[in-house]
């Protein structure tokens, strides 16, 4: 699938790094470094605006080493971008440690994953059909 892109940041353009990645690592995109606070949040420029099909969406999730190595986290996880929306993609960033942490130019930041999604009509009913799970949830299925 092509995806319309204007890319003014630093920085190439996000790739997958292997034939099965489902995501694309985004870039930090600053003039100068950021200092990120414990259980302070930030909005990170990437440079990166694009048109998605109608239909997609862009899903940003964390990156599972800075999450592990610092406490750092997208804070909205997953956040959804909208195939109608144009601006510059940002990251919702927080950091979780009790330690700052710098956000340098080009660190990957997050990743971006593009999904296919469907929208809904509502069938107002009086009842539903039952199931074998019911009304259980929250660790109804055992442990977890």
């Amino acid at each position: 699938m092509e995806v319309k892109v204007i890319n003014k940041s630093k920085h190439e353009l996000p790739a997958y790094q292997s034939i099965s990645a489902a995501g694309l690592d985004l870039r930090a995109n600053l003039d100068e470094p950021m200092i990120l606070r414990p259980m302070q949040r930030t909005l990170v420029p990437t440079g990166l605006f694009m048109e998605l099909p109608l239909g997609f969406e862009a899903q940003i999730r964390p990156r599972s080493g800075l999450a592990f190595k610092y406490g750092v986290t997208v804070l909205n996880s997953p956040g959804t971008i909208d195939s109608d929306y144009r601006g510059e993609i940002k990251i919702l960033l927080v950091n979780l440690s009790d330690e700052s942490f710098t956000i340098e130019n080009g660190e990957r930041v997050a990743q971006m994953v593009i999904a296919k999604h469907e929208q809904i009509s509502w069938k107002s009913v009086k009842v539903l059909e039952d199931s074998e799970r019911s009304a259980g949830g929250f660790g109804s299925t055992g442990k977890g």
